[in-house]
């Protein structure tokens, strides 16, 4: 049963990057349609999904720790095919470690007891992310298709598929979207910002996205866990909007530094050049002054005689 919105300030539609919103648009039964219209969009059209069921993670692993790592969406076509779809919210140190490392539960989980051939269904990985890999800020792709190749570059094995989508790329407005992956990319990224559907997304897969994802449709427990879990998506993008800034600031301070250095040792360099060597306890003088007093100096420098010169305008400052 629906209730009015309990929070009046909030967006119409969810936020799909919050856990509460993946979770809720792809992984459950009576949505599932969503996740197969999905799926396709990212898969090659010879592993197209029909239907899926979906299935428990927890029993995945070998060990108490394995079974704590729990996917967001973990679930299985008709055929064989398993899904591993996970949203990271946030860059992660070693992400592509632990995402080859889930990969494994689902492979290990096909053994059979007693004789078996060994032969495996395809397991595929699905991460969207909410940022750029650091060695992917200069390529232009944000879709990265990865897979097991040899030397030569030709695939050794096909069944293993590892499959990134970097949401900071996306650009594209409304009236830019060109094909159905497009329109995914655009609710993904967008949706809590739209007030109604655009004329563009129309179609009736997205007519039962809108509905879904509406939360005036929700249950009082449900817009409380929705708030729960937007609030923390929000702290989440605080740290690492804050951190992101600490990085950039640090980098300014370095390059401030790294110039006062350079500026240091060129004017050491023209001192000596004019004045001979330059005695250590003037030059620890020197090596503490600021880089406007450094500047000063320079424009100084063709005006000192001498050392006795440089003592001088050196004890003045």
């Amino acid at each position: 049963m629906s209730v009015k919105n309990r929070y009046p300030n909030q967006d119409r539609y969810i936020n799909l990057l919050t856990d509460f919103g993946f979770k809720r648009l792809f992984g459950t039964e009576t949505n599932k349609e969503l996740l197969i219209d999905f799926l396709n969009v990212m898969l090659p059209p010879e592993h197209a999904v029909q239907d899926v069921s979906y299935r428990n993670n927890e029993n995945l692993g070998n060990t108490p720790l394995d079974r704590k790592a729990i996917f967001d969406i973990y679930c299985e076509s008709k055929t064989g095919e398993k899904f591993i779809v996970e949203i990271q919210k946030a860059k992660q140190n070693y992400f592509k470690d632990r995402s080859v490392y889930y990969a494994t539960f689902p492979i290990q989980e096909q053994a059979k007891k007693g004789d078996w051939n060994y032969k495996l269904s395809s397991v595929y990985t699905i991460g969207i992310l909410d940022f750029i890999f650091d060695d992917h800020k200069k390529d232009p792709n944000l879709l990265h298709t990865v897979q097991l190749k040899n030397q030569k570059g030709k695939v050794f094995y096909k069944k293993l598929k590892f499959i990134y989508v970097e949401l900071p790329k996306f650009t594209k407005t409304v009236d830019q979207l060109e094909n159905h992956f497009d329109k995914w990319l655009f609710l993904l990224k967008h949706l809590s910002e739209l007030e109604a559907p655009p004329e563009a997304l129309q179609e009736a897969i997205f007519e039962h996205l809108f509905e879904v994802s509406e939360i005036a449709n929700f249950s009082a427990q449900e817009q409380d866990a929705y708030e729960n879990s937007l609030k923390y998506y929000r702290d989440v993008q605080n740290v690492v909007a804050t951190s992101r800034q600490e990085g950039i600031e640090q980098g300014r301070q370095e390059e401030r530094l790294q110039s006062v250095k350079r500026q240091r040792s060129l004017l050491l360099k023209q001192l000596s050049r004019k004045l001979g060597d330059i005695p250590e306890p003037l030059q620890v003088k020197i090596a503490q002054l600021s880089l406007t007093s450094l500047e000063a100096l320079g424009e100084m420098l063709f005006d000192l005689e001498s050392e006795e010169d440089l003592r001088k305008w050196l004890n003045r400052e």
